[in-house]
């Protein structure tokens, strides 16, 4: 059985078919596919005032998702809660008329953390996810809508937001985890946890509380740990022999959002902003995808168990082409793996013994 990791979805451009199709025949391959889906699928427009507001995704733009051999999505993110309950409440019903389970966002809290479990290859596996970088306005409680969370603390008490200083995490929190797990691997034979977490649009850097997160996830039970939310791609470690991507970087991300000229004052300013911000001029070349220079080194992580429960890890390299389409990038394999190596080497990580085949990048455990 192999399972595929990809980070951020966002497919707000018309011909959704395309922009995936890059990426799509290694996604289809697997007898799993898991993304993360950043922003809400539906036509309400009303939007949220407590964080930069994401735009809507055509709804009609969820089968194609399927199409492409995502089996099942994260919701639990900063955005997904952007267009209030409708916004949720669309994007559920099209991922489910689509045949794509999910985990992560809900009418409810009890709803949003319930895991997303399938049967592939003779074996159960189960997806958990949570945010973990705010807003709290995007949190689901008892009897409103919102997503799954897991509540970092700010080094200076300002509120709970990606733009935060997030650093400690809430004890409660790591008790709700390890209970989640444990619930979870009493239904399934593999655990996903996802976490949406992170510095967004900064070379290699992990914030003080992901790699403690991570390993806590690992120690409740969990079988691998993936995350994404920074738009560029995270070093990878084994805690326990357990595999953690850091940040899986964005899967497809191909939208306007995030172009100074548009209607939006919030998106237009954070747009005209962003080199203040984070120190960088995106590429002019893409248009659809306008990030870190270095978001252009992707990658799908992936997990085989073989037959007797053998595990081997590795990922898949991704260039994303202009105006910001990934494929399959054998050809750059060992440029990508380089870039793993040394922004993991950056933020602290272990050095990683890796392989490189024709099939991908393997790492040794």
């Amino acid at each position: 059985m192999e399972l595929i990791f990809t980070g951020d979805l966002i497919l707000d451009e018309p011909q959704p078919d395309h922009w995936l199709g890059g990426i799509a025949p290694a996604l289809r391959s697997a007898d799993l596919s898991i993304g993360h889906l950043e922003v809400p699928h539906t036509t309400h427009v009303a939007e949220s005032r407590d964080d930069v507001p994401a735009p809507g995704a055509d709804p009609a733009h969820l089968p194609a998702l399927a199409r492409a051999g995502i089996g099942v999505v994260t919701l639990a993110g900063n955005h997904i809660a952007d267009l209030g309950e409708i916004g949720i409440t669309d994007t559920i019903r099209g991922l489910a008329k689509a045949g794509i389970a999910y985990t992560g966002a809900g009418v409810t809290l009890s709803e949003a953390r319930k895991p997303a479990i399938v049967d592939r290859g003779g074996k159960r596996i189960a997806v958990l996810s949570y945010n973990c970088v705010g807003p709290e306005s995007s949190w689901a409680g008892p009897t409103h809508a919102g997503c799954s969370y897991l509540r970092i603390e700010t080094s200076d008490g300002s509120p709970i937001r990606p733009a935060a200083p997030l650093e400690r995490i809430d004890p409660a929190s790591l008790v709700t985890l390890a209970a989640d797990i444990e619930d979870t691997k009493a239904l399934a034979d593999v655990v996903v946890v996802a976490f949406h977490k992170g510095i967004v649009h900064t070379r290699a850097k992990l914030a003080p509380y992901e790699r403690a997160l991570a390993h806590a996830a690992v120690e409740a039970g969990c079988d691998v740990v993936i995350g994404h939310h920074a738009h560029i791609v995270r070093g990878i470690e084994f805690h326990r022999g357990v595999p953690i991507f850091h940040g899986l970087g964005n899967g497809c991300v191909v939208t306007r959002a995030l172009s100074p000229d548009q209607a939006s004052p919030e998106r237009a300013a954070w747009a005209r902003k962003r080199k203040e911000l984070f120190g960088f001029e995106p590429d002019p070349a893409y248009v659809l995808a306008p990030f870190h220079p270095e978001a252009v080194n992707a990658l799908l992580g992936r997990m085989s168990i073989d037959e007797k429960g053998k595990i081997r890890v590795g990922f898949i390299p991704v260039h994303v082409d202009p105006p910001g389409r990934p494929r399959i990038a054998h050809d750059a394999a060992q440029r990508i793996a380089d870039y793993v190596q040394t922004i993991g080497i950056e933020a602290g990580l272990p050095a990683l013994t890796m392989k490189i085949t024709s099939e991908g990048v393997w790492l040794n455990r």
